[in-house]
């Protein structure tokens, strides 16, 4: 079959939702299907590269101040591009949009014209996302559903509200089947009327990568000082400053190795100035993060509420490390091979608490020999084949309808 996914930023560009996707499309072309991805045009150094022929990169503006993220306006001269770009590609069987703002109003845009069924995998807690990067996030969220509604007059079914789960309600209209990448998310769509049932595929890893790390990982570690790594993008609701205000507060003797980039860089970096088994490694490609995450002790995951899955525990756990949590629901998801952190649902203060006990307890029963030991079972639901496996049975499902 030939699928097309629709993403808000372009697969080059940094995030857990982009990686997943690079991974679906090439186990479903190793399953012999066909996949474009229609994604905005990217700016910066970064652009240059050659285009990738599987890509449609609509044209875009960028919107961070590092021109790593871009968006694409939902309206006719868009459909107009993207109608004339997938001429040029073999029929289209189905849609799947794996996007929460412009690419999913473009996304559903294209399949009403055509009358192509949508699968829509929800990545985003829009409302928890909004809420951390700005205090005005309801009139945000409310302008968010104004432009949905027009975006999408005609498309999907007309949705009232102007919080979050109606801006998801509304993109649900259109979708004739929705899934979740975690099984509290999926129950939280479900309660708040977003779809139902919505089915649980969790994003994966690459089955091959993960066998190579594994192969290049010592089985046994070196003992000495614990080695904890945070990845991921810092910006707020990933709670990387808090974090390191407890990780300097807890005064453990541990390497702390932090992957990623955004703009809380410069103050991560003021926080831990003079610290020295602290090291900021930048933006890392997918093997390399696997080997860092691997070569660790334990895997620190910050963010509450926030993650609709958090693949970097998940990640750890195939690699056998075990992690440190913030989120009760990961910690939940992930069934065991953890450190939960208390604290989750109390004030700042509690949870900046509730980190520096538990680091200090990771670190002790690192340098004791009896950290946790990641669920085997998770490990291996975890593969990208599998998860793949489950996503084609959703789509033969959607088109046997």
């Amino acid at each position: 079959m030939h699928v097309v996914f629709f993403g808000d930023q372009h697969l080059d560009s940094l995030g857990g939702a982009q990686v997943s996707m690079r991974l679906q499309r090439e186990f479903l072309e190793r399953a012999g299907h066909t996949v474009t991805v229609v994604a905005p045009r990217m700016h910066g150094p970064r652009a240059a590269r050659t285009p990738n022929p599987a890509n449609v990169d609509l044209p875009s503006i960028p919107i961070t101040v590092d021109r790593e993220y871009a968006m694409s306006w939902p309206g006719r001269a868009t459909d107009r591009t993207l109608d004339r770009a997938l001429t040029r590609r073999p029929p289209v069987d189905l849609v799947h949009v794996q996007a929460d703002f412009w690419g999913a109003f473009i996304g559903h845009r294209y399949a009403a014209r055509h009358g192509i069924p949508v699968v829509h995998t929800m990545h985003n807690r829009v409302d928890v996302g909004i809420a951390a990067v700005t205090p005005l996030h309801r009139p945000v969220l409310a302008v968010l559903n104004a432009w949905r509604r027009v975006a999408l007059r005609g498309v999907a079914a007309p949705v009232a509200g102007s919080d979050g789960w109606a801006f998801l309600r509304g993109l649900a209209s259109g979708a004739d089947a929705v899934t979740a990448p975690s099984t509290h998310f999926a129950r939280r769509l479900e309660e708040h009327g977003v779809f139902s049932p919505v089915d649980v595929v969790w994003n994966g890893i690459d089955d091959d990568i993960r066998e190579q790390t594994l192969a290049a990982t010592p089985a046994q570690r070196e003992a000495g000082r614990p080695r904890f790594v945070w990845l991921g993008r810092m910006s707020p609701e990933k709670r990387l400053l808090p974090f390191l205000e407890a990780f300097v507060a807890s005064g453990v003797d541990a390497d702390l190795e932090i992957i990623g980039g955004g703009a809380q860089r410069a103050a991560a970096e003021r926080i831990v100035a003079g610290l020295p088994h602290v090291r900021f490694a930048g933006r890392l490609s997918y093997p390399q993060t696997l080997a860092r995450i691997a070569a660790a002790d334990a895997l620190v995951q910050t963010s509450i509420g926030f993650e609709t899955q958090g693949m970097t525990p998940f990640e750890a756990a195939t690699l056998g490390t075990p992690s440190i949590i913030s989120d009760p629901d990961i910690a939940a998801e992930l069934g065991g091979g953890l450190w939960a952190v208390p604290g989750a649902a109390g004030t700042e203060a509690q949870r900046r608490a509730g980190l520096v006990e538990t680091l200090q307890r990771a670190a002790s029963d690192i340098a004791s020999g009896i950290a946790p030991v990641p669920s085997r079972e998770v490990a291996e639901a975890f593969r990208q084949s599998s998860r793949t496996a489950a996503m084609i049975d959703v789509y033969e499902r959607v088109l046997a309808q």
